[in-house]
């Protein structure tokens, strides 16, 4: 068996295709802008190409709205095309994967947009305002893009936390966590986006413009 995992939910898209054992077979990578959806069909074919995959996983956030859009978008339209199963990994899961504290809780930090954070936890995800991280109850260590703010927040209110250096997630954590759900058996889950905040886009004030006659 030989596992491709995509993951676009940070400030970088990745691709990672893993052997049967979670050895990391080989890793692509490219910036969410300028232009993603055309840069990761252009990776996952060069990944397939070196490597044939029986089986699919995509990160479902939290994360960019764009990035999680095209990303699964990719994926599913990929699984249905060559008939290969395809699991929704949350990044709860895949950084849980890829990062373990002895005696310590694992929290990620990532920014949602100006003045609101993603809280990962417990495999849970939840949306904060960034002057409104609640306390931990014991020790933890942080990681994600934020982690540094979270850290100076936390610590100066008492909290007991120890900053770690990972600051995005590595595509090869989801197919980590694929791994360790069809090890356990379980069904996939559906590749579904995990949107913890409404879109800033708005309607105009005036409504659409009607169409044109």
């Amino acid at each position: 068996m030989t596992l491709l995992a995509l993951d676009a939910s940070g400030p970088r898209a990745g691709l990672a295709v893993l052997a049967a054992e979670g050895a990391t077979l080989g890793r692509w990578s490219a910036p969410l802008q300028p232009g993603l959806i055309e840069t990761l069909p252009l990776l996952l074919r060069e990944a397939v190409a070196e490597h044939v995959p029986t089986n699919l996983a995509v990160c479902t956030g939290p994360g960019s709205f764009t990035g999680l859009r095209t990303s699964i978008a990719l994926a599913q339209g990929f699984a249905a095309a060559l008939g290969l199963p395809l699991r929704g990994i949350p990044a709860a899961d895949a950084y849980a994967q890829g990062l373990t504290f002895a005696g310590r809780a694992l929290w990620v930090v990532l920014r949602a947009r100006r003045g609101r954070l993603f809280l990962l936890r417990a495999g849970q995800a939840e949306a904060w305002a960034d002057t409104a991280l609640p306390m931990p109850a014991r020790p933890i260590a942080l990681a994600g893009d934020e982690a540094p703010l979270a850290a100076a927040i936390l610590a100066a209110r008492g909290a007991d936390v120890l900053l770690s250096d990972a600051r995005r997630a590595d595509p090869a954590w989801v197919g980590r966590a694929a791994l360790a759900e069809i090890a356990a058996k379980r069904a996939p889950a559906p590749p579904l986006p995990l949107y913890l905040e409404p879109p800033e886009a708005k309607l105009p004030a005036a409504g659409l413009r009607p169409p044109p006659g």
